[in-house]
């Protein structure tokens, strides 16, 4: 691994030993040793080319004066999901915080086959994302799943991996954990998404692997394939910034959002109709049972069906794309623990101008949301 040095900004308070032991004075990530203080850029070999030559990710470890925990930030795990890298870009480039203690490994691009590519899966049509973790004598996504895990992931104590919605979707801001882990839990609420999903992750996935390895991990969802949103980089960075505060590893007050609600279930509301949508909500919604939700007319706008919510939820997915058959998802709808209410209050006192408004306008750019027609 090749690898170029500076030195990180210093402080004078530290934090206890963290789980991997970070209260040494040198330790090693993938392949090269770094000191307290130090900054290191350089890239990990994961595979190789048709041509025998190596295929790298790029990444940057970040060691502050004091001993504390690893904290892992990673994206990109599928190719196409270019947000976190966006994110990840603007720590690289313009950090708004200074590391006092622990190390901070960034990591903008884990799926580096899939991103030249421009796609989600691997070359061999695998899910890197359920082949954690891995296999060193496996298939081609396997391997270069073992290599991430071995190289990174196990040497971490906490992992914030960035993701989006699949292509033809968007999702609203939320962070999904294993609530029953204390240290996921912690940097999912530390995060400040208004909506904190709790969830195990699914089999193979980063989180769930890493997780069972002791390294309390956590996702954010937000916005579409293909894009580096503006507002979702923001709600990363705050995000970062505030899991860092939370874990004594930055000075500040963590920023808190508008609102936030424990999901214990969600689901997907599916069209019954073929034809083209009409929208009747936009992502970060709050909707009523009974609300409608799209409806769906023929080409030459007949009407065709409504698509009705069966509960009260926050809308934190939604389809981008308006032509649907039979079955297709077009609303992923999240049930909070407490219900509506309290959501509510909480965005009657939000302003404006906040981020979790800006956002909600934003991300209801993707699709034309209108009024329902009196005559359906």
């Amino acid at each position: 691994m090749s690898a170029k040095r500076s030195k990180a900004p210093t402080s004078d308070e530290g934090e206890p030993p963290s789980r991997a032991g970070q209260d040494v004075e040198v330790i090693e990530i993938a392949g090269f040793r770094i000191g307290r203080g130090e900054q290191v850029d350089g890239a990990l070999a994961v595979t190789q080319s048709y041509s025998g030559a190596d295929v790298s990710i790029p990444l940057r470890v970040i060691r502050g004066k004091e001993p504390g925990p690893v904290v892992l930030i990673t994206a990109a795990i599928h190719g196409d999901e270019l947000n976190g890298t966006g994110i990840i870009r603007e720590l690289l480039i313009d950090c708004p915080f200074e590391l006092r203690a622990g190390t901070l490994i960034l990591v903008p691009v884990m799926n580096i086959l899939g991103y030249e590519r421009n796609a989600r899966y691997m070359p061999d049509r695998r899910d890197l994302n359920r082949s954690f973790p891995g296999a060193a004598e496996g298939s081609l996504t396997s391997r270069v799943a073992y290599r991430l895990f071995e190289e990174l992931v196990r040497k971490a104590d906490f992992l914030v991996d960035f993701h989006t919605a699949a292509a033809g979707r968007t999702n609203f801001p939320n962070v999904r954990a294993d609530l029953s882990i204390p240290g996921a839990a912690r940097i999912a609420r530390a995060f400040g998404c208004p909506l904190v999903v709790d969830h195990k992750g699914a089999k193979g996935s980063v989180r769930l692997a890493a997780g069972e390895a002791g390294c309390a991990a956590m996702i954010l969802e937000a916005g579409e394939v293909w894009k580096v949103e503006p507002t979702v980089v923001e709600v990363g960075l705050r995000g970062i910034r505030n899991v860092l505060i939370e874990l004594d590893m930055v000075d500040g007050k963590r920023v808190r959002p508008a609102y936030q609600a424990r999901v214990d279930r969600s689901t997907w509301l599916r069209s019954n109709s073929g034809g083209l949508l009409r929208f009747h909500v936009a992502p970060g919604d709050v909707v009523t049972e009974g609300q409608p939700v799209a409806a769906c007319t023929s080409l030459l706008g007949e009407q065709r069906g409504l698509i009705i919510a069966p509960m009260d939820g926050v809308v934190i997915g939604l389809t981008t794309l308006p032509s649907v058959k039979p079955g297709d998802p077009v609303c992923h709808l999240a049930v909070p623990h407490r219900g509506i209410e309290p959501i509510l209050k909480a965005l009657g006192r939000a302003s404006e101008e906040s981020l979790h408004e800006r956002l909600h306008r934003d991300l209801a750019t993707n699709v034309a949301v209108e009024e329902l027609d009196e005559d359906w």
